[in-house]
């Protein structure tokens, strides 16, 4: 419990700054909104981008003069702040201690190896709730000038859970990288890396029928914002891979850290 406690307090900052980063994100968002709100000759715009990019980005799903239309773009975004901060406190939490050279403090307590990736793992996991908190608080309460209806609030929180999944698969990556790596200086940028070439595949799987087998190993497509608009629910299979993907990479966490050598 006193690692779990430690953690917490150490990563309260890095908490508050990816609350800040989401704030500051949801009101210059809903302040654009305003321009587009109930003005559809505002949608004439999108008729001179290519078509290329509007699939890339899945614009063609929303109506942009609508709230829900207008939440359902910005979520991509959502979905890169609340990933890359999972996946960074996921490999941080377990690498920090060989890079601050306070691995010794964890070694000398009386608890085994798997009770501290445990503890740190939790602490991680109360930051992303933490975070996903903030960002469903601050997207219901940028949205009240617009008179949001059951719809609006019936989408929110189907993509926060989407939100939450995509946090566990990359808090449970970066926790598989923090304990795998023997270059642990390197396990945030690749887990970084990872989540960054994700979302680009999930980019490229709208622009050719020919790439949609690429939605099966991105994460981004399991929770994507235009199917949980329309049909209100997320891919039981998603579901399945994101679990599959979570265990297996939980598993090897555990795996990894109880027989790796630790740098004092």
């Amino acid at each position: 419990m006193n690692i779990f406690l430690r953690e917490l307090n150490a990563n309260l900052k890095s908490l508050i700054i990816w609350g800040v980063i989401v704030v500051l994100f949801a009101a210059i968002g809903f302040a654009k909104f305003s321009a587009y709100a109930n003005n559809p000759e505002l949608l004439a715009v999108l008729d001179n981008m290519p078509e290329a990019l509007l699939d890339a980005f899945n614009m063609k799903a929303f109506n942009l003069t609508t709230l829900s239309g207008f939440y359902g773009v910005m979520y991509t975004y959502f979905a890169l702040i609340v990933g890359i901060a999972a996946t960074m406190w996921g490999s941080d939490i377990i690498s920090k201690e060989e890079r601050d050279k306070t691995v010794e403090f964890s070694l000398v307590l009386p608890v085994t190896r798997s009770r501290v990736v445990t503890a740190k793992a939790l602490a991680a996991l109360v930051n992303c709730i933490g975070l996903l908190l903030i960002t469903w608080g601050v997207t219901v309460a940028s949205a009240q000038s617009y008179q949001p209806d059951s719809g609006f609030y019936a989408f929110l929180n189907m993509s926060t859970l989407g939100l939450f999944l995509l946090q566990l698969v990359f808090l449970s990556v970066g926790l598989f990288l923090g304990c795998a790596m023997k270059q642990y200086k390197r396990s945030g940028s690749t887990a970084v890396s990872i989540l960054l070439a994700a979302y680009f595949f999930s980019i490229i799987t709208n622009l050719h029928e020919k790439l949609d087998f690429l939605k099966y190993v991105t994460p981004f497509k399991y929770v994507d914002a235009g199917l949980m608009f329309r049909e209100s629910k997320i891919e039981p299979l998603y579901i399945g891979l994101a679990a599959v993907i979570v265990v297996a990479a939980i598993t090897g966490a555990y795996v990894s850290y109880s027989k790796r050598d630790l740098y004092i």
